[in-house]
């Protein structure tokens, strides 16, 4: 049996699909809509940039098949930003600038700049192809975000004492084995580990103001995150209502050097 979109009907195109057979190949439409439908009964779920697949897809974008599983559609992106955006105005910063430490399609760190007003959006990429597709990516929707070859760690000691009033990290990091089906998410076994990238990025922006914006799942293992919220005197969870019960993503908000009153 042949599905419309032109494949086996008795391969699904799921996130364990993608990350293993597809986990480096550029995913034809059919397949961009094929996981969305077999994932979450949505041929459009990726959508990035403020375009639909067909839309990006006729726009010259492409994506791996691990950057259609691990990025933020445009649904998620938005409310992240939206969130992220009430919390910065309660820190009366007026020049904040939003960071993404591991950047991928760069479509949530799009989102937090539009929706916060950030003076400057930088975005970093370790993997030589995520990078490369990436950087023509935002070129040819021609989003106003710096993406950079580098990992965050030295990244971040580049841009040395930002002069800006807060400074905004959203911390992605592969997921890999830390999703378990029945568990959730771990936040100790992310590729790096959530809590090693906090306190790299807190050790060498020890005396600013930090709004850290976490990925979450709508299940977390309960220690993972008790260890994770300990290090901040404010944090806050939010889980977005867009699918199914059991499959959404939220975010952890949580400040460091000042705290929501």
């Amino acid at each position: 049996m042949v599905s419309p979109a032109g494949h086996s009907a008795e391969q699904a195109y799921d996130r364990r699909f993608l990350l293993g057979n597809k986990r480096n190949e550029l995913l034809a439409l059919r397949e961009v809509q094929q996981y969305g439908l077999d994932s979450f009964d949505d041929p459009d779920y990726v959508s990035i940039y403020g375009y639909k697949p067909h839309e990006w897809h006729a726009l010259g974008v492409r994506i791996l098949g691990r950057t259609a599983v691990e990025c933020t559609p445009d649904q998620l992106g938005s409310l992240i930003g939206q969130d992220v955006a009430a919390v910065t105005r309660a820190a009366g910063a007026a020049s904040p600038m939003v960071i993404d430490l591991f950047a991928g399609s760069g479509n949530t760190l799009h989102w937090i700049k539009q929706h916060t007003g950030a003076r400057r959006a930088i975005g970093y990429e370790l993997d030589a192809a995520v990078f490369e597709l990436t950087r023509k990516n935002l070129s040819l929707v021609s989003l106003d975000v710096e993406l950079r070859h580098d990992n965050y760690q030295h990244g971040l000691q580049m841009l040395g004492s930002p002069a800006d009033d807060l400074l905004i990290l959203f911390v992605a990091p592969p997921w890999g084995g830390a999703l378990r089906e029945g568990l959730g998410l771990d936040l100790r076994r992310t590729e790096p580990p959530v809590t090693e990238v906090i306190d790299v990025t807190t050790s060498i922006f020890s005396n600013h103001k930090l709004l850290f914006a976490a990925q979450v799942y709508e299940t977390v293992e309960p220690g993972s995150l008790a260890e994770l919220t300990a290090r901040f005197p404010w944090s806050a969870i939010k889980v977005y209502d867009i699918n199914a019960p059991g499959l959404n993503h939220g975010v952890l908000l949580a400040t460091w050097g000042w705290t929501v009153t």
